[in-house]
């Protein structure tokens, strides 16, 4: 069961990556010694990060470099399909551990997905419903959630009169922010984003990146993606995976413009493979 406990004070190994100064930067998460295996198959070698609360964070690197590997292991989305060795740092709890009741974990560690996967429900019951699930009935208190987890998605005007219509009869790109509307419903601390503008047209990523960088005031974002133009203009941070190792971890700033590995600066440029 997740709980309040003193902060960790395991220390990140010295490698190639950013080292936060704790004493500016409070860490909302972080990985130690991440090994993640297919099989016989390690995918992921090298995943040593740590994530600074109330920023964007985006993983970059080319198909099968271990980023989206990497995502999913935050909250133990890979458990029956890989192993995961090492930490994940959370609260001061090893996430990573049995020990961990693994529901109640993603309850602050939400996670939106590459496609939209709206349920075959109305918009209001979409957002309700994993609520519902946990016990809460309270109308009043259901349809404050609604309307603030809509307005924190950007969807709220656009929606509020058909709160009862399908959600299947959404546009892509409002399916995908209604998605994060049932996400940050939850209340999460940490917010996982794999893709989620990669199947949406320019306008409707725009809307998604505005919206990401609002709710940057109120949780922590990791996103993944293969938009090097997106992750430049809303990422405060930026890790670069290749053969499942991170070799570079920077200010997003940083890397765009003055990476100081030779292959980071290959794939931004277009200039890799």
């Amino acid at each position: 069961m997740m709980t309040e406990p003193s902060a960790s004070t395991t220390q990140a190994p010295e490698r190639n990556i950013f080292q936060f100064d704790e004493q500016q930067h409070e860490i909302a998460l972080s990985t130690h010694n991440l090994h993640v295996y297919y099989g016989d198959n390690e995918a992921l070698s090298e995943g040593d990060l740590q994530f600074e609360r109330y920023k964007i964070t985006a993983l970059i690197g080319a198909s099968g470099s271990g980023k989206s590997t990497f995502l999913r292991s935050l909250n133990r989305m890979n458990d029956g399909v890989a192993r995961v060795d090492g930490q994940i740092m959370y609260r001061g709890l090893d996430i990573n551990s049995n020990q961990i009741d693994v529901y109640e974990m993603r309850r602050h560690i939400g996670m939106v997905f590459q496609r939209p996967n709206p349920f075959a429900k109305s918009i209001y019951d979409n957002i309700t419903f994993a609520l519902k699930q946990r016990g809460l009935r309270d109308r009043h208190q259901l349809d404050e959630i609604v309307e603030t987890s809509l307005r924190q998605a950007a969807m709220w005007d656009q929606v509020k009169d058909e709160l009862h219509k399908s959600a299947l009869a959404l546009s892509g790109g409002q399916q995908q922010r209604l998605c994060i509307a049932r996400a940050v419903a939850m209340k999460p601390d940490i917010l996982l984003l794999d893709e989620p503008a990669s199947a949406l047209d320019p306008v409707a990523t725009s809307q998604i990146e505005d919206t990401l960088l609002k709710l940057k005031e109120h949780y922590t974002i990791i996103i993944v993606t293969h938009n090097m133009q997106q992750a430049a203009r809303i990422s405060d941070f930026t890790a670069f995976f290749h053969l499942g190792k991170v070799l570079e971890y920077d200010e997003a700033r940083k890397i765009f413009t003055r990476p100081k590995v030779a292959i980071t600066n290959d794939y931004i440029s277009g200039n890799f493979g």
